[in-house]
Parts: C-alpha cells; structure tokens; sequence
C-alpha cells in the first residue's frame, strides 16, 4: 500500500512502514501539514540542535500511530529536513493511520 505521493511505503510481509518526512523545525506547534512532493511536511515545535527536533518528530509520530517510541528508527537525514523513518512491527492498521497524516 502506498501513499497519493509515494510518502510512505508498507511492506507487510516484513512489517516494516517507511515514512519519507520534511521537517521544519522552530514551529509554533507540531503537527502534519500536508504533502511537501514525495513527503509528509511536518511541523515540529523544537528546534533543530542537540538532536531535539528529531525527537520531538519520533514522539509526534508515535503518539499519532499509536505504537511505542521504540518501533521508530531515523534511517537517514539526522541533519537535513528531509528524513526517512523506519517503523519495525507495523500492521496494515499502522499504514492506514500513516495515510491519514496527510489528510
């Protein structure tokens, strides 16, 4: 199953959910803000030193997939706006809730 945009990818025979983020950190509020091309544009109320942002960005996303901190690993772009997250155990429940995200 797969995103309007390729935003996310669900591999359910490994159980894995790729998610292909852009990030704006220094936000009001975090928060989904729609497609930003082939990626979810997130807004995220931290800022982006001392590895806050990308925390803020995994405990968004756990709380809005509604599974542990820990089935999340930032694959690439610790540094960039552009990310790539890797969510281990993931069902077809977690790809569905992934896809409403972008609205």
């Amino acid at each position: 199953m797969t995103g309007p945009a390729q935003w996310y990818r669900f591999d359910a025979a490994a159980a894995r959910l790729t998610l292909h983020i852009h990030a704006r950190p220094n936000a009001r509020i975090t928060g989904a803000a729609g497609l930003h091309g082939d990626a979810l544009k997130v807004h995220i109320a931290a800022p982006a030193v001392d590895d806050k942002a990308n925390a803020a960005l995994i405990t968004w996303l756990a709380q809005a997939l509604e599974l542990p901190r820990g089935a999340f690993r930032l694959k690439s772009g610790t540094t960039a706006r552009r990310k790539v997250i890797e969510v281990q155990s993931a069902s077809a429940a977690v790809a569905a809730r992934a896809a409403m995200l972008a609205g």
